[in-house]
């Protein structure tokens, strides 16, 4: 009863903004001079969400249409829908503002309206006259689509999107992830994969990335597979930045048995790992406390000429130091130094403690004076914050 409750309060909110916005919109094109009659005057000062409580409902519900009545109508009729969409156009082709900003105005009124098709349409007919949209505009109706678990209107308007944009932002993808975290239906989702595969070939492979990763970010790792098993029945095949991405999923979330498995699946799939995926792998498998492996992983690394950096040293410096072994963490720095890799002030800390937990104080001192010497040359906060951007 309660969620029924619930359900009629919202129909009834969405009617109340809809009907505002409507005669909103007539107030500025009726010829009949809307704007300045007080029965609409008084339909736009009704409260949002109080629009049950109002005493004249029936005279309202018989001034706006001679159709069904509005109590039983969970959206406008279509002739509405489209009087709305051509008074948009029609705003748009004539106005003298810039038209990234009066559309952006538009969506966002419609889709405060709830009336997602009708902004979805806008959309559609701005594009196919060729008149150009910002992301803001898309990314107002993924969010009212994604608010209202409209999966047809949230899938469609990103298509529209990657058509449309050369650049499509993360915050798109992010958007679109998060949505679909309220689907279980793994039919809608793989749909919308090949949909899209065939929408941006050839250049899909980044398209897909960018949609696992964002799928990632809000821990839907089974959802990101789903997709990356898709892939190779698929045009666009995984590439090494498929696999990079989701070996850093399954490390993220401790999967390490699986991320094992997918590393040593890419020599079948003919993809050559880099420093990122041993990197990768390395610092996952330290988290849960398999050094062996990470010095296995490591030893490959040289095997195969894949040039470690200071993301490989560091984790295995750390762990090794916090583990006891204090000096294969002393001949792993001076390895790195000897490659000519700089040093983080993160290694040197790192060292300077575990030396100290050890009570090993005059080899602390000494990478203490060490650090501060080359204090201005050693890698910091600012240098990881230049590369992450």
């Amino acid at each position: 009863m309660f969620a029924a409750a619930v359900s009629k309060c919202r129909t009834q909110m969405r009617v109340s903004r809809f009907l505002r916005y409507y005669y909103y919109c007539s107030s500025l094109h009726s010829p009949f001079g809307f704007r300045n009659f007080p029965f609409v005057n008084c339909v736009k000062s009704i409260p949002i969400g109080a629009f049950w409580m109002w005493p004249f409902f029936q005279i309202l519900s018989y001034s706006v249409a001679n159709h069904q009545s509005i109590v039983t109508q969970a959206s406008p009729s279509h002739d509405v829908h489209d009087k709305i969409l051509n008074q948009n156009l029609s705003d748009v082709e004539k106005s003298a503002i810039p038209c990234e900003k009066l559309c952006t105005n538009h969506t966002d009124n419609l889709c405060s309206a709830g009336d997602l098709p009708t902004a979805a349409r806008l959309i559609q007919s701005l594009r196919d006259k060729q008149i150009s949209l910002g992301p803001h505009s898309y990314n107002s109706i993924l969010k009212a689509a994604a608010e209202e678990d409209d999966s047809d209107i949230l899938t469609q308007i990103f298509k529209d999107l990657l058509v449309s944009c050369d650049s499509v932002s993360a915050t798109s993808y992010l958007i679109l992830a998060k949505a679909f975290m309220k689907k279980n239906d793994d039919v809608i989702l793989l749909r919308f994969v090949r949909e899209v595969s065939q929408l941006t070939f050839p250049r899909s492979a980044t398209t897909m990335n960018r949609i696992i990763f964002a799928f990632g970010e809000y821990r839907q790792v089974d959802k990101a597979l789903l997709i990356f098993d898709e892939m190779k029945t698929l045009k666009c095949k995984p590439d090494l930045v498929t696999y990079n991405t989701v070996l850093a999923l399954l490390g993220r979330c401790g999967r390490a048995d699986e991320m094992i498995h997918l590393f040593a699946s890419m020599e079948e799939a003919s993809i050559v790992p880099d420093t990122i995926s041993y990197n990768t792998i390395i610092n996952s498998l330290r988290k849960v406390g398999r050094l062996d492996l990470c010095l296995a992983f490591f030893k490959e690394m040289g095997e195969r000429g894949v040039e470690p950096d200071l993301q490989t040293y560091t984790p295995l410096i750390d762990s090794f130091g916090k583990s006891g072994n204090i000096e294969e963490a002393m001949r792993l720095f001076d390895e790195m130094k000897h490659r000519r890799i700089r040093p983080s002030i993160y290694v040197f800390r790192s060292l300077i403690s575990n030396l100290k937990k050890m009570g090993k104080l005059k080899l602390a001192t000494k990478f203490s004076i060490e650090m501060d010497a080359c204090l201005s040359d050693l890698v910091g906060p600012g240098d990881f914050k230049r590369k992450n951007r």
